[in-house]
């Protein structure tokens, strides 16, 4: 049976959790972000922690000097030295999205997905990238951290859109921001949160 996936993709502040939320509401579609961490641990009997935190340990300096992709596909077994390496975290996170794919439509955000579903038997894929202008994005981030300086709000939102792009480098070697890796690409303060998903629910016959 063919399923029908939405991979999102976003920018640190460009509300493309929200847009997610609200498509899927208006689809029906369950979705999933950190859930998936949570399955990928109790299918590896590893601690989620170590999965949520381990592009944390490999540091951003690494990911971005990686000569080529790390992604393999390959798991490895309980008993490897390696089998709560980054890499093998990854693998499990991979494993976990593929089998989602293969057994249901929904959504999921982030975590390299537009990538690894690309080319997956029956699967009917359309990848979605949330962007909007810095000072947007600045706005955003900054009416929901109140504490924060200006500075501080711009130190944040450029180190981490600079972590996913390194992130989504390590694993695939290829660009985050590359227009090549989505079907849509759509601008959050043009078009609005509300604005994006109306789009979205009027162009999926050409993906469906």
């Amino acid at each position: 049976m063919e399923r029908f996936i939405i991979t999102v993709a976003r920018e640190t502040g460009s509300g493309g959790l929200n847009i997610t939320r609200k498509l899927a509401d208006a689809l029906g579609l369950p979705y999933y972000d950190r859930d998936l961490l949570r399955k990928a641990s109790e299918v590896s009997g590893i601690h989620e922690r170590l999965f949520g935190a381990a592009d944390e340990r490999i540091g951003l300096r690494k990911m971005l000097s990686a000569a080529e992709k790390v992604y393999t596909g390959e798991i490895l077994p309980p008993d490897s030295d390696d089998y709560i390496s980054t890499r093998n975290l990854f693998s499990f996170q991979a494993k976990i999205i593929k089998e989602l794919a293969a057994t249901e439509d929904c959504i999921i955000l982030g975590r390299c997905a537009n990538y690894l579903l690309m080319d997956q038997p029956n699967v009917r894929l359309l990848r979605l990238f949330v962007h909007a202008p810095l000072e947007a994005r600045l706005a955003r981030v900054a009416s929901y951290s109140l504490a924060w300086s200006g500075r501080e709000v711009a130190k944040y939102v450029r180190t981490e859109d600079k972590r996913r792009a390194a992130y989504y480098r390590y694993y695939t070697g290829e660009e985050w921001r590359d227009a090549a890796g989505y079907d849509l690409s759509l601008d959050s303060e043009q078009l609005g949160e509300d604005g994006c998903v109306e789009l979205i629910q009027k162009l999926l016959p050409l993906f469906t």
